[in-house]
């Protein structure tokens, strides 16, 4: 059985890059679930839908031909014969997934959709990195984890990364994320018997060092040997 790591929280939290990093030093693949949805809020987009259109994301979900890597050091995501691996981060995209994703029937097609990808990966492993990870899609993961920040902390990282946006406009669409995500899934609550890993004060690699000493904890019970 593939061993699953699930790693939830809020947007720039750091969980894309830390579960990539964890996922490299491990042997494991890494699936990012956020891009299926910023994928199918792409397409409906591609396709002149409305995003907060419940039917409209119902019907573009339906043919919906999503493929993505799992490959920590080959990242892509396509839909079709398009790669939308830069696309679905284009800030267009981000303001439309919250609709998306407050779909209950899409959440229900996609959630299967990333259990088949983790069942049918072919590694020892997986880290699983998104929101509402650790409670719905993978609740009976080894490992359950929780990585969360201070909102200026995850702010001033997110503004890092979107050089071409000033830091106040950064902060105020992780604001505007957060509020119409906890609509969805409550991402900043652990659910019982989920680690927390606070990286206000942590580096990138204290970060990745925390989750990868959870990770072998978890398989020393298991009798395992996922060592970092």
């Amino acid at each position: 059985m593939t061993f699953t790591v699930a790693v939830d929280g809020p947007a720039g939290s750091g969980k894309s890059s830390v579960s990539k990093q964890a996922a490299r030093r491990l042997g494991f693949g890494y699936l990012d679930t956020g891009a299926a949805y910023r994928a199918l809020a792409w397409h409906v987009i591609e396709q002149g839908g409305d995003t907060a259109d419940a039917d409209a994301v119902r019907a573009a979900a339906a043919d919906f031909p999503y493929a993505i890597s799992l490959d920590p050091d080959d990242y892509w995501v396509r839909v079709g014969g398009a790669d939308v691996t830069a696309a679905i981060r284009e800030p267009r995209v981000s303001a439309a997934v919250s609709g998306v994703a407050r779909v209950p029937a899409v959440r229900e097609q996609v959630n299967a959709l990333f259990r088949a990808l983790v069942d049918d990966s072919g590694r020892p492993g997986v880290v699983v990195e998104g929101r509402d990870i650790t409670t719905v899609v993978a609740p009976d993961a080894p490992v359950r984890i929780l990585l969360t920040a201070s909102p200026s902390v995850r702010a001033a990282r997110r503004s890092a990364e979107l050089t071409t946006q000033d830091a106040a406009s950064v902060a105020d669409a992780l604001h505007r994320r957060d509020a119409a995500d906890s609509q969805v899934v409550d991402f900043l609550t652990a659910a019982a018997g989920v680690t927390v890993v606070d990286s206000t004060d942590l580096d990138f690699t204290q970060t990745v060092d925390a989750v990868l000493d959870i990770v072998a904890a978890a398989s020393q019970q298991q009798g395992g040997s996922h060592e970092r």
